[in-house]
Order: structure tokens, then C-alpha cells, then sequence
């Protein structure tokens, strides 16, 4: 299942104004797993997110690009979409453009990480899980 094919009762928690979060599972070297809370948007099928270029979660998928990510609802954690995918693109160019509009949906003003190089992370979708 696609995104695009998500239940509509469901599509909500990818909206902008819900402001819902995105909690990223990767795979450290030994195979055990890392989950970092994260900002995220869409742009098309895509999920992506927006980290530090030498954060652990951005080594994690340039090695291994197979991912989990899970989106609870804000007022519902029991309510969530699950994901499974793997990240496709490393963009750094406009990194700091999009952590600053990331910035502006979740806390309403433009964010900034002054000093630290910062790396666009798409993730193709692969399955899709609802509660």
C-alpha cells in the first residue's frame, strides 16, 4: 500500500496542521536498532526528514537503507500509521530551507541549526500498517 492509497480516515495524521510526529527506526552496524522523535513533511509518495549530515540516523542509512517509521496521533497514540521503507535520497542542497519551514509547522517560526550541516532524507514507501 501506498501513501496515496491510505484509508481516509487516516490521512489526517500526514497533514501539516496536525503537526504529528514521525518516530524513525534505523539499524545500527551490530543490527540493533536506533529511534530517534523527528519533524517530517511529505513531498510526494515520500516521507522526509530533515537531520544533522553526521547524525547517527543519516550514517545508519547511507549504510543500510531499510527503515521503520511510525507517525502516532498527537491526542491518540494508540491511533498511528506504520511504515516501512527505505531512504532513496540524500539531498543536501536546501537542507536549511526545508528545517526552517519544518520550524514553521511544528513551533511557527523558521528554525535554524546555525554551524551544523544538515541533509534532506526521502524515504520511499514500502508497506503501510494502520491502527
Amino acid at each position: 500500500m501506498s501513501l496515496s492509497r491510505l484509508p481516509e480516515a487516516m490521512r489526517y495524521l500526514l497533514a501539516d496542521e496536525t503537526r504529528a510526529y514521525l518516530i524513525l527506526a534505523t539499524l545500527m552496524p551490530d543490527g540493533s536498532p536506533q529511534a530517534t522523535v523527528l519533524w517530517f513533511d511529505m513531498e510526494g509518495e515520500h516521507l522526509r526528514v530533515n537531520t544533522r549530515l553526521d547524525s547517527v540516523k543519516a550514517r545508519n542509512l547511507r549504510r543500510d537503507p531499510r527503515c521503520t517509521a511510525v507517525i502516532p496521533d498527537p491526542q491518540d497514540p494508540n491511533t498511528f500509521i506504520q511504515v516501512r521503507g527505505r531512504a532513496v535520497g540524500f539531498r543536501e542542497e536546501g537542507a536549511a530551507e526545508h528545517l526552517a519551514a519544518l520550524g514553521v509547522k511544528y513551533e511557527g517560526a523558521p528554525y535554524a541549526d546555525d554551524g551544523h550541516p544538515h541533509v534532506i532524507i526521502e524515504i520511499a514507501v514500502e508497506k503501510v500498517y494502520v491502527n
